[in-house]
């Protein structure tokens, strides 16, 4: 019922050793499906076999792509047939890319080339690219318009409304992690409850921004419900009809209908 759109399955330490724990926990909580995401490169195998392990009630997929705070090398010499080089039946989208300057400002050509070739590789094969955007929000924006990109995911959003609707306006989604929960939150909900429903996707971002009541654990999918919760709160809905609403968004997203 619930689709989890950010997971990063490399990262949930505990259950390194455990993964049917995992397993079990995400469907006790209805989460159907999640999308494990790649921040390195030599992250392919790792996450491949969490791929490996979907069954009949659980669909695992996954990103390609090479996170904007990594070495600065490999991010100015990434071409899309490196990326194309890694794509398959259940890569259902490429990244986390995008731009951070928050922790990495002195990285901009870098992240701007690596941004733009995840945007060529995604339109040759018309798959969704995944935007981390932080302390960036013209020079994101600007480079989506320029590259034309109209297919993706604005990954944890935290911007205001105006940047909501620009990346609206290119065909882009807006998935909320479980900082919309939080105390401190209220703007970022003011935005959440102004914007379309059949555009919005919800996520963890597992292990990292475990939403309420959940907040000092580490996060995982299964708590993704959380995060519907409150949009469901937000647009007088039922923790149900959100799941089922942002897995048909996401599912249309990324060609599983």
């Amino acid at each position: 019922m619930f689709t989890d759109s950010h997971a990063h399955f490399t990262y949930l330490k505990p259950y390194e050793n455990d993964r049917t724990a995992l397993l079990s926990h995400m469907k006790a909580a209805n989460v159907s499906r999640a999308m494990a995401i790649m921040c390195k490169l030599d992250e392919y195998d790792a996450i491949k076999s969490w791929v490996d392990l979907s069954d009949d009630t659980l669909d695992i997929g996954m990103s390609v792509g090479l996170h904007p705070c990594q070495d600065e090398q490999m991010l100015s010499s990434i071409t899309v047939e490196d990326l194309l080089k890694l794509n398959f039946e259940k890569v259902w989208a490429f990244g986390e890319t995008g731009l951070d300057y928050y922790w990495d400002s002195d990285k901009k050509q870098a992240q701007q080339h690596s941004f733009a070739t995840h945007i060529h590789a995604s339109q040759a094969v018309k798959k969704p690219i995944i935007v981390h955007t932080r302390a960036a929000y013209h020079d994101t924006l600007d480079i989506l318009k320029s590259e034309k990109c109209t297919h993706g995911i604005i990954h944890c959003f935290t911007e205001d409304y105006d940047f909501a609707k620009a990346a609206l306006d290119m065909g882009l989604y807006i998935s909320f992690s479980g900082i919309v929960s939080f105390n401190k939150s209220g703007e970022l909900r003011d935005v959440a409850k102004k914007l379309p429903l059949d555009r919005i996707l919800i996520e963890t971002d597992s292990p990292y921004l475990a939403p309420v009541p959940k907040r000092g654990r580490d996060n995982e999918p299964s708590f993704v419900p959380y995060v519907a919760d409150v949009l469901a709160e937000l647009f007088g809905k039922s923790r149900e009809e959100i799941g089922r609403i942002t897995s048909e968004n996401f599912s249309r997203l990324v060609g599983l209908d």
